[in-house]
Order: C-alpha cells, then structure tokens, then sequence
C-alpha cells in the first residue's frame, strides 16, 4: 500500500496546523493582490481582501445595538421594516470594504473563502438566527440562473449547511418571474412592487412549521427577501430569519447600491 505524505502530515501536525502550512505555501506559490489597497493578501484563508483591509471592515460581533427586526444600525426598532413579512434579518456586517468585494466576488465565481464561512457560520450561531431548523437560499430565475451558471446565494446557504449541519432546502422556494436585471436606481416601494408574488412555495410539507433561514447575499432595502419570506409563512412555515453576507446602514441604501 502507497503512502500519502499529504495525510501522514496532516495527522502529524493535526488538521488546522496542516492546513495553515497548506495556506502559506499556497500564497507563497500563488501570490493574490487585495482588491481593496493592492497590498499582498497573507493567507489565502482572507480572500479577496488582506487582513488589514478586513480589520477596517464594519463586521457585527453581535454586541451592536441594532434594529431588532430587520438588523440596521438605527436603534431598538428602525421603525422602517414593520411591514416586511420576516420574523427577523442580520448580516456579517455593512456593505463596505472586505464584505463589498467578497460580495462582488460571489457574483462572478462560486468561491466563498474560508475567513468569510467563519463569520457567516458565526452570525447564524448568535440570537435569533440560533434556533432555526432549515436553511433556503433565495432562488434566481431560472433565465437567470442559466445566463450566470451558479446562485450565490445558494453557494452561502451550502457552504452554511456544512457548517450548522442543518438541512439544505434547494426545492421548496421558486422564483416565477424575473426581474433582478431591472431594479438598480428603485426605492424601496419600487423593489417591493418589482418582486410581489414573484416567489411560490413548491414543496409546503417540507417547510410547514419549520423555523426557516432564508439566505442571500446582501440586504438592501429587504423587498426580496420580505417577499421570499410572505410566500414562505403562506406555505405554513413557523418563522423566517434572514442572514445576509452584507447589509447597509439605515433607509433607502437600496438607491446607492
């Protein structure tokens, strides 16, 4: 029987220490730019972005006193999501530096690096997210699907499901038009209109009385994932939490983005 050197190492120095070496080699061979101030990104467990440029990023640690409900650094209760149909949403932190570029770099690859699963799996762990039972991305079009080839928001909710070891639900929640080519510049009442009715429940037995948590990649002024949420509680399911890669700060951030 032949040996394997790579796993002889890995019990040897245990499997974090291995996989630290693995990352330095890896950076030392393969040297990555940070997108945010093209300095060199130490380890590849950073992504897009280099530690300091992470370190300069808005990213929640659960002490913040936010918006109960929809998450937004704005008070107790913001005041402007009492409408949307979400039992409660949060986000690893502000659309801003690190978080941007990871979320810019989502929509092109199907990479999450192993700094942001972390965070992610983090923010999922923290009161309210901590007592949901399945994990739905937000579903694209399937026109849209087909032209971009991946949906990051199901690449959070797979990467999120290995972490929680909670069950994925790829089935249950549809979109049945599609629209997310034609909402840059709406308020938030332009969002909302462009994606009412636009999801449906396929599967309602397998979310009935289960407390959903519904992934996407970034928060804006929440019409999507509200509307994912009406569609989900229609079809029976106890509540629905959102976790977010990103978010922005207080009403009508939607506009900017």
């Amino acid at each position: 029987m032949h040996s394997n050197p790579g796993l002889e190492l890995a019990n040897a120095f245990g499997v974090n220490s291995f996989k630290m070496i693995l990352d330095g080699l890896l950076t030392l061979a393969y040297p990555q730019v940070c997108a945010i101030c093209a300095r060199s990104v130490e380890q590849r467990k950073f992504g897009v972005a280099c530690e300091a440029c992470w370190n300069d990023t808005t990213v929640f640690t659960g002490t913040e006193t936010v918006c109960s409900k929809c998450g937004a650094l704005d008070g107790v209760r913001c005041g402007h999501c009492e409408s949307q149909s979400f039992t409660a949403a949060r986000a690893v932190g502000l659309y801003e530096g690190a978080l941007r570029e990871s979320v810019l770099l989502l929509k092109r690859k199907p990479h999450i690096s192993r700094h942001l699963e972390a965070l992610l799996a983090c923010a999922a762990t923290r009161t309210p997210l901590n007592t949901c039972t399945r994990i739905i991305p937000v579903p694209l079009h399937d026109k849209r699907l087909a032209a971009r080839g991946f949906n990051q928001a199901s690449i959070i909710a797979q990467t999120l499901s290995k972490s929680l070891r909670l069950p994925l639900d790829e089935v249950s929640l549809l979109r049945v038009s599609g629209t997310e080519k034609h909402r840059a510049g709406l308020d938030a009442k332009g969002r909302y209109d462009t994606v009412a009715e636009a999801f449906q429940v396929r599967h309602s037995r397998l979310v009935a009385n289960e407390v959903i948590l519904l992934i996407d990649d970034v928060f804006t002024t929440g019409a999507t994932v509200s509307a994912c949420a009406e569609a989900l509680n229609r079809a029976g399911a106890g509540s629905v939490f959102v976790l977010t890669i990103a978010r922005a700060n207080g009403p009508g951030w939607g506009n900017r983005f």
